[in-house]
């Protein structure tokens, strides 16, 4: 059986109507309350990362530690930095600021402070500052790894000889009078 010209097949037509939903891209809900960027210890955060995953951007601030900090929160690590009020954004910085109180002392990083001899967690900038001044102290009193620091050689022990290099020359220089691709030549 023929059929009229204007008219299609149902089939056809289904068809048509699922490519046209397929080309158009799904749009995104989102939330007049999204921030897109989330500001925590001094630190600016992407609010389309999620929590575990955005806390990570803070200095000093590993998975173990977002790990905890969601946890003690009670937020979900999945949830969208974006997508967390200020309370809950108020919450997790004074949970990191005082996660070394409630941590076990071999979860800090800095254990057994050289000037106070207590555990701490530093964060931010801080630790930045700390590092240095430890550099520095190494270099006053002259300490193998002091002056290692200094020379800007490998500190911890690593072998120098084929690693690490520096300088221009690289690989095996030739003598003067040898030609390249020559073999070397026997004196009678």
């Amino acid at each position: 059986m023929a059929q009229p010209e204007g008219q299609e097949k149902p089939q056809k037509a289904e068809k048509k109507v699922k490519k046209e939903k397929a080309e158009k891209p799904a749009e995104k809900k989102v939330d007049e309350n999204f921030r897109y960027i989330v500001r925590i210890m001094n630190t600016d955060i992407d609010g389309n990362r999620p929590m575990a995953m955005g806390i990570q951007n803070v200095k000093g601030v590993g998975p173990r530690v977002a790990a905890v900090v969601a946890r003690r929160t009670g937020i979900k690590p999945s949830e969208r930095m974006g997508n967390l009020s200020e309370a809950q954004t108020t919450a997790i910085e004074k949970m990191i600021a005082n996660y070394p109180e409630f941590a076990p002392h071999w979860a800090v990083n800095r254990q057994n402070d050289v000037e106070t001899g207590e555990d701490q967690h530093i964060f931010g900038v801080d630790l930045d500052i700390v590092r240095k001044d430890d550099i520095n102290r190494m270099k006053m009193i002259r300490c193998y790894k002091g002056v290692r620091h200094e020379q800007g050689q490998k500190v911890r022990g690593q072998k120098t000889r084929s690693n690490g290099r520096t300088g221009l020359t690289m690989g095996v220089s030739r003598q003067k009078g040898q030609q390249p691709g020559a073999a070397t030549a026997t004196k009678k």
